[in-house]
């Protein structure tokens, strides 16, 4: 009797310890892989052809290897070519980006962020395939991708092949939000018709530029795997590169479409402080009033905390700034545009006439319209509007999806 005994708490015990195993290898989902983590399923466009990249700090595969030394070591990789920020990321935004020769692979690399923005006829000369790999931010006024449609155009024209190593949306790839760009507000920072957060992959992106926007080049995307559209950054389980100096984390990158666009305003972004885009307030402004009244507003997703900081450079240097801390508690339900639109208006009101817009024209651009700064329209019907034009565009864009 104690021996079968025995044998019972043996078997209670094997199947207490393998159901769990076995629930949980069942519910493990496939790791997530970037494009250039996919190359050796697309050796066949490389076989005899010399290679230029487009890339930066930021193209790295799943093992945080550069692109640049994968494409080396698997290609003939003969040019380099640098956005916005340089090849390693190192420069503040606006700065020009000059010629030069990479150090670890004495390739030439050619500056997209300068004089010249578009690769000319003389630096395709040479190259057979050109390849795009940089993580984008998911806003439209981010201006990888402006780099990336522009040398898709250069491609067309030189009749070269264009590839795109697909990266993840880190902000998502369900929610849309903000006014799609109209004409006449047509610039670096926004080239297309797209609304602020588009909602799409930089391969998917590419696809719509080529065919939505009449591109036309010899394009081919190289998936990734292993993508959800619900996955923000976090869910990846990728390593983060930040993609410029002044988005750290994937944390920035979610509130980045809002706040990104008060840098023309007498509003302090956050930019020379830890936490850019995160801090947001002004030298004549009450933290306790302002987070108390945005509290009030109950937005979705979002909690202010009053704080006082001091940016250490950018456009207020030193000066020490009353305002909020924006805590992002739910991701999926966070819209950061009607965030930042809210703040506008709530530290606007609370500024007893302090407040401006230092460049109408740089507040316009990345907003994609003039209508907001205006008051043409009421702000209830102006963000229904939005809301419209974001629905619409997410319609037209579900043909390009990839995953």
């Amino acid at each position: 009797m104690r021996k079968i005994v025995h044998i019972v708490i043996i078997v209670i015990t094997v199947f207490t310890v393998l159901i769990p195993a076995v629930t949980f290898a069942a519910a493990k989902t496939e790791p997530v892989r970037l494009g250039i983590d996919n190359i050796d399923q697309y050796q066949h466009l490389f076989a005899g052809k010399r290679v230029g990249l487009i890339t930066n700090q930021t193209g790295v595969n799943s093992q945080l290897q550069s692109t640049i030394d994968v494409l080396y070591e698997k290609t003939d990789l003969v040019a380099l070519f640098s956005p916005e920020h340089g090849l390693r990321g190192n420069a503040e935004a606006g700065a020009d980006i000059a010629a030069a020769t990479d150090m670890r692979t004495g390739l030439p690399v050619y500056s997209l962020y300068g004089d010249t923005k578009k690769p000319t006829a003389q630096m395709l000369e040479n190259i057979d395939v050109l390849c795009f790999d940089i993580q984008d931010v998911g806003t439209r006024f981010y201006t990888y991708m402006s780099t990336m449609a522009l040398a898709m155009e250069s491609a067309k024209e030189q009749n070269k092949l264009f590839i795109v190593f697909d990266r993840p949306n880190p902000i998502g790839g369900l929610a849309v939000e903000g006014p799609v760009l109209k004409p006449g507000f047509e610039s670096f920072i926004g080239m297309y018709p797209i609304p602020i957060r588009h909602g799409l992959t930089i391969g998917e992106l590419a696809l719509l530029f080529n065919k939505q926007f009449g591109i036309e080049c010899n394009l081919q995307v190289v998936k990734l795997s292993g993508w959800q559209r619900n996955m923000f950054w976090q869910d990846t389980g990728l390593p983060w590169v930040m993609t410029s100096p002044n988005i750290p984390t994937p944390e920035t990158a979610l509130v980045y479409p809002g706040t990104g666009l008060l840098g023309a305003t007498t509003i302090s972004e956050g930019v020379g402080t830890t936490r850019p885009f995160e801090l947001v307030g002004a030298a004549w402004l009450n933290a306790a009033a302002a987070a108390d009244r945005l509290n009030e507003r109950k937005l979705p997703g979002a909690y202010f905390r009053p704080t006082y900081f001091t940016p250490r450079f950018g456009r207020h240097n030193g000066i020490n700034q009353g305002g909020v801390q924006i805590h992002v508690t739910d991701k999926a339900a966070y819209r950061p545009v009607l965030t930042a639109i809210t703040i506008l208006e709530v530290m606007k009101g609370l500024s007893g006439g302090q407040f401006a817009y230092q460049s109408e024209r740089m507040f316009d651009l990345p907003l994609g319209e003039d209508t907001l700064r205006l008051e043409t329209e009421p702000l209830d019907q102006l963000l229904t509007r939005w809301d419209q034009e974001a629905r619409d565009f997410q319609v037209k864009s579900r043909q390009y999806y990839l995953y």
